[in-house]
């Protein structure tokens, strides 16, 4: 079982992520837990304020340290857990990143918001992930990607365990393309070798298509491959 506690200003946006589908049977089945916390139930402010504006003058507003000090070390096991912060600053999340996280019994994410963290939040944390080189509005999403691309990886979750193996990005690869029926849609028909029963031809064409997409749309991902 791997368990994730999510510090966040906004649990009501992560919430519904595990009220459904597989997720929720993950939790069901004891495979993940889930803790959500809102750690302006931690400030010691007045109208719980969570954050203020910058020393030395600048637009918006930034999130303070205590609140998110006191609300992780309110956490069981935090110590020990992988602390690690949603930020545009981190290192770049990929499969390979997930398959790592993988690993850990107890992983705590914390999302921030506004214009950003006080910098002393980054001594809190092992260590500080992006899932891409773009802005949010805050690290919410972040969370959910990062938990559902490791959730699927904890053997059960998955209906099909031999469906991951495959899955785009697995051995620097994009996913070769699949059908089912109709076999003839407006003329479009389904390659004849995934007919054929020969299942050796039929792996050959799965490799092949999938180095020709990944060489078309990924070329980056070959020369990870290659190198």
């Amino acid at each position: 079982m791997i368990r994730f506690d999510i510090l966040t200003l906004f649990p009501g946006m992560i919430s519904p992520m595990f009220e459904d589908s597989i997720l929720k049977r993950a939790i069901d089945n004891n495979l993940i837990e889930i803790h959500l916390h809102d750690f302006r139930e931690f400030s010691k402010m007045k109208h719980h304020n969570v954050d203020d504006s910058p020393y030395g003058g600048g637009a918006g507003m930034v999130l303070m340290i205590e609140p998110i000090y006191d609300c992780l070390h309110s956490i069981d096991g935090f110590d020990k857990a992988l602390k690690i912060l949603l930020t545009p600053q981190g290192v770049k999340y990929t499969q390979e990143k997930a398959k790592e996280l993988k690993e850990y019994n107890h992983i705590i994410l914390i999302c921030g918001h506004y214009e950003g963290f006080d910098e002393r939040v980054r001594t809190l944390v092992d260590t500080e992930m992006s899932i891409g080189d773009f802005v949010l509005t805050g690290g919410e999403i972040p969370a959910m990607v990062i938990v559902d691309s490791v959730s699927r990886l904890v053997p059960g979750v998955l209906h099909n365990e031999e469906s991951a193996p495959t899955d785009s990005f697995e051995d620097n690869l994009l996913e070769f393309p699949q059908y089912t029926k109709p076999y003839d849609f407006m003329g479009m028909k389904v390659p004849d070798v995934l007919l054929s029963g020969n299942h050796k031809e039929i792996d050959k064409f799965r490799k092949e298509e999938a180095l020709k997409r990944t060489k078309e749309r990924r070329p980056d991902l070959l020369e990870k491959r290659q190198g």
